[in-house]
């Protein structure tokens, strides 16, 4: 996988984008991302995929991290700090264990 394209975006009718892509996750962080989405499903009363997991994960963090830093507002992200790529890096969620 040496492309370097850019991968496909597509807008979606309740007006935020879908972007597919390929990460390479160790096995630890993959374990992290089920019990996430055994998490979520049973909160929800539904089977959740990874997927969902992970966009549920990506905007919890991203919500709490605005609020708790002033001058980052809700269309801004705040930047990362170098080496925070991993799953176990993101802030746990509220009622996680």
């Amino acid at each position: 996988m040496n492309d370097r394209a850019v991968p496909p975006m597509q807008a979606l009718p309740d007006g935020e984008a879908e972007l597919a892509l390929v990460v390479r996750l160790p096995w630890e962080d993959v374990a992290r991302l089920g019990q996430e989405a055994g998490r979520l499903a049973a909160q929800m009363q539904r089977p959740v995929t990874l997927d969902e997991a992970v966009s549920h994960r990506l905007r919890s963090a991203r919500v709490s991290a605005a609020h708790a830093r002033p001058g980052v507002g809700a269309g801004e992200q705040p930047s990362a700090a170098p080496g925070s790529g991993s799953v176990a890096s993101l802030p746990r969620l509220s009622g996680s264990a």
